[in-house]
């Protein structure tokens, strides 16, 4: 059974985790080894304490997925970083441990996040995903329709990232 819940502060530690290890899962072969080999869990549990306890940190929303009791997965979510796109609300992140992919946790965790920022008073959301990355399909499923692209760094690469929009959250697929 997948529990969909507000992650707090005494979730970093779990949410660091997931966030290390699917980024080392999704992003083999895309985002340079060097990279990856130097995420480390302590760093991103002392940003995740810092955003999940800062009300004004944009990014101190998110939901965690629970599976007999463990975090596999989070999504993080806000009022949009670039407006100018046309988008009220965003979806940060979302990061699901290989082992429970196709399960439906990414579906849970997105449906919590649209609800959270609905709540914000937002209508539309957008989400920015690596062109390379293979889960792309997984937005375009939910009925995410490309928006742009634009190029970005990480590590030494330069990658390209695609924004995917939703207009009408009203009518997002529950």
């Amino acid at each position: 059974m997948i529990t969909i819940r507000k992650a707090g502060t005494e979730d970093a530690a779990a949410i660091a985790v997931v966030h290390v290890e699917a980024w080392r899962e999704a992003y083999r072969g895309i985002v340079p080894d060097d990279f990856l080999k130097n995420l480390s869990i302590q760093r991103r549990t002392d940003q995740w304490v810092n955003m999940l306890s800062d009300e004004r940190n944009i990014y101190h929303r998110a939901f965690v997925a629970e599976m007999n009791g463990q975090v596999v997965g989070f999504s993080n979510f806000g009022l949009a970083r670039e407006v100018d796109l046309g988008f009220s609300g965003e979806l940060f992140a979302i990061y699901i441990l290989q082992a429970v992919h196709k399960q439906g946790v990414g579906r849970l965790l997105v449906g919590a996040a649209v609800r959270g920022l609905r709540e914000l008073g937002c209508s539309s959301m957008l989400v920015w995903v690596l062109k390379d990355n293979p889960a792309r399909g997984f937005y375009e499923r939910l009925g995410g329709e490309y928006v742009t692209e634009k190029n970005i760094e990480i590590g030494e690469a330069k990658l390209l990232e695609v924004a995917y929009g939703w207009k009408e959250l009203d009518k997002f697929p529950a």
